[in-house]
């Protein structure tokens, strides 16, 4: 009996580990997303900065720093509102891209008239 034709068989499994891979085929790269201004919705605090938030409402009840965010707080017992400010690109002032806001017990309630509660208009 001849041994080679089976020693050959018993290293096939293996000769497909060491196998060349092929290179890759050139694949296009994935579709941009939507620019973060498509998440910003419009509203009349989107673009303030801190000053111009305090001149309309007084202190905030909230000042919160990090890295990246300024959150400001502002509320009155019939609304509740936050200011998110990002810096932008230029580096100039952090600036409000993002308000949300609700009633004292969660229920979400529309920014401008959340503001014009907290204006007492």
């Amino acid at each position: 009996m001849n041994r080679a034709p089976l020693a050959a068989l018993l290293f096939l499994p293996l000769a497909a580990c060491g196998g060349v891979v092929p290179p890759a085929t050139h694949m296009a790269p994935p579709p941009a997303g939507p620019p973060a201004s498509a998440f910003t919705r419009p509203g009349p605090l989107i673009g303030s900065d801190a000053k111009h938030l305090m001149q309309m409402f007084g202190q905030p009840r909230l000042d919160i720093r990090e890295t990246t965010v300024r959150k400001l707080q502002f509320g009155n017992g019939r609304c509740v509102l936050d200011a998110y400010l990002y810096v932008p690109p230029q580096g100039k002032e952090p600036l409000v891209t993002h308000v949300d806001a609700r009633t004292p017990t969660g229920t979400d309630v529309d920014p401008a008239g959340c503001a014009a509660m907290l204006q007492g208009k």
